[in-house]
């Protein structure tokens, strides 16, 4: 319900009274259940600005540093150890995002 605040808003902001396309980034480690996104999308769009926008979305891999040895790595999950010093103090760096990039309207 979040994204389609900020599609009303923007839109607004731009006069436009219809979304033609949405684009949005979702980290693979978000704790998004993309089947249950899906389903809450359809039924969350409908009568509303974004019923009929085209949907992208950018699935953003994980990656993370190590805080120990520096190491740059990519993870699958949160809690994977640094594969060069086995350390798990890491920083995730990308992954975690959830946003709406774009909005096209008209």
């Amino acid at each position: 319900m979040g994204i389609i605040d900020i599609a009303r808003e923007y839109a607004a902001r731009a006069g436009a009274e219809n979304i033609d396309e949405i684009e949005m980034d979702i980290g693979c480690l978000t704790t998004v259940d993309m089947d249950a996104f899906e389903f809450a999308w359809r039924q969350g769009v409908k009568q509303t600005i974004l019923q009929g926008a085209d949907k992208k979305i950018n699935r953003i891999k994980g990656k993370a540093t190590c805080m120990d040895c520096d190491a740059a790595f990519t993870v699958e999950n949160v809690f994977d150890a640094c594969p060069v010093c086995g350390g798990h103090l890491v920083n995730i760096t990308e992954g975690k995002e959830l946003r709406v990039r774009c909005l096209t309207v008209a």
